[in-house]
């Protein structure tokens, strides 16, 4: 397949256009040779960073698909980190192609839609909007589940050796949730007026634990890398089953 034709798979599948207005990332082809090159192999990650560079590279890949890219609102200068990072991949002619809220919000290969297929989350629909397109999802608990475990299931996550931070101000047993993943705590107050007993996100910030109490609202700190690792896993099972070999970076931060 070509470097082309695999970015306008992603491109379409993702509705990569759609978010071109409304996310600060370059999302699609970030860094690439000739765009009629072949590509064999495909290797996915949540972070573009020399870490996960390096390994997609020792694995052989042709391309990095990654979360989180290199370009946020442009680059100015090719320096520092990004320079080191850029320079990691020209030497190992190793593209890398880029999708943030396209893939928070997809919702099939979203990293919303894959935790909440993760916690059991049934009559879902879009939640959470910027720029008029969705980031998340909300519905219902398959079962009525308690706060610690669904702690614990959450802990299941590959979090790097953290766990789950609970703000338990809301009924103990957990029934409507929504989900927007990372750095999602700013739409507690919409999770609130939707009705929901619940937000499950990333990381928190300060003014969230007072918000929380006082809306009467559970909200779950997951971890910001932790619940945006099944968009990358999916979009690797699209490119196996296009017959490309995969490879999986795992890189937890513990944040």
């Amino acid at each position: 397949m070509e470097l082309t034709e695999l970015v306008a798979r992603y491109d379409e599948r993702l509705r990569t256009d759609a978010y071109a207005d409304v996310d600060a990332s370059a999302n699609g082809l970030q860094v690439g040779p000739d765009a009629a090159r072949e590509i064999e192999h495909v290797a996915v990650a949540v972070d573009a960073a020399t870490a996960t560079i390096d390994a997609a590279a020792e694995a052989g890949a042709d391309v990095l698909v990654t979360h989180h890219g290199l370009s946020w609102g442009g680059i100015e200068r090719v320096t520092g980190p990004t320079y080191d990072r850029i320079a990691r991949l020209v030497e190992a002619d190793l593209a890398l192609y880029v999708s943030h809220l396209p893939l928070d919000g997809h919702p099939q290969l979203g990293n919303a839609a894959g935790l909440a297929d993760f916690l059991g989350v049934t009559d879902r629909e879009p939640f959470a909007t910027i720029g008029g397109e969705p980031v998340g999802q909300r519905g219902t608990l398959s079962a009525p589940t308690s706060a610690p475990d669904l702690r614990a299931r959450l802990d299941e996550l590959p979090q790097g050796g953290t766990k789950t931070r609970l703000l338990s101000f809301g009924p103990p047993e957990v029934e409507e949730v929504a989900i927007v993943t990372g750095s999602g705590v700013d739409f507690l107050d919409e999770a609130v007026a939707a009705g929901v007993d619940t937000l499950v996100t990333g990381e928190g910030k300060q003014q969230a634990y007072h918000q929380a109490r006082e809306a009467k609202c559970n909200v779950f700190l997951a971890g910001h890398y932790a619940t945006e690792t099944f968009g990358v896993q999916a979009l690797e099972g699209l490119a196996a089953d296009w017959g490309l070999e995969t490879t999986y970076v795992e890189h937890p931060t513990g944040l």
